[in-house]
């Protein structure tokens, strides 16, 4: 496949949704997706798209640019659809996007970002990221795996 055909795409397909009137998702979801986005950037954590690893303020611009887009073509109304639209998987290659956090062991950004958004509805913005940072969750295996490094 040529390298330069995503590259070319892409921009296009930003342009062609842009184009496309549409309403805003309402102010809980921006607030929550940008809570989610802000989150993303000031992690330190690395990101995984289609094969290469990206720091956390690259991951937090990609992941952007793909809500702005959905956003515009109104298909993003909640945080939910932000994490499972665009922020789930590569929209070309449909390989799943993955996360790893001081050296620890690559998860999926889905559990991650639901992980992150579960937090902050529960604690709010001020004291989610001490939670995050401090509290184990238990996976299926009945495993313990620290939320915001996972394991």
């Amino acid at each position: 496949m040529n390298r330069r055909l995503p590259r070319v795409l892409g921009p296009l397909l930003g342009l062609a949704l842009l184009t496309v009137a549409s309403a805003a998702p309402p102010a809980i979801a921006q607030t929550e997706i940008n809570y989610l986005l802000g989150f993303i950037e000031s992690s330190g954590c690395e990101f995984n798209r289609n094969g290469s690893w990206y720091d956390s303020k690259r991951a937090q611009a990609h992941l952007r640019d793909k809500y702005q887009m959905l956003a515009a073509a109104d298909q993003i109304n909640t945080a939910e659809d932000f994490i499972e639209k665009a922020a789930t998987k590569s929209s070309l290659s449909g390989r799943p996007y993955q996360i790893r956090c001081g050296g620890g062991e690559a998860v999926t950004s889905n559990q991650w970002l639901r992980d992150v958004l579960t937090r902050y509805r529960t604690y709010g913005a001020h004291d989610a990221p001490r939670v995050l940072r401090g509290a184990l969750a238990t996976d299926a295996s009945g495993s313990n795996r620290n939320v915001s490094r996972p394991s």
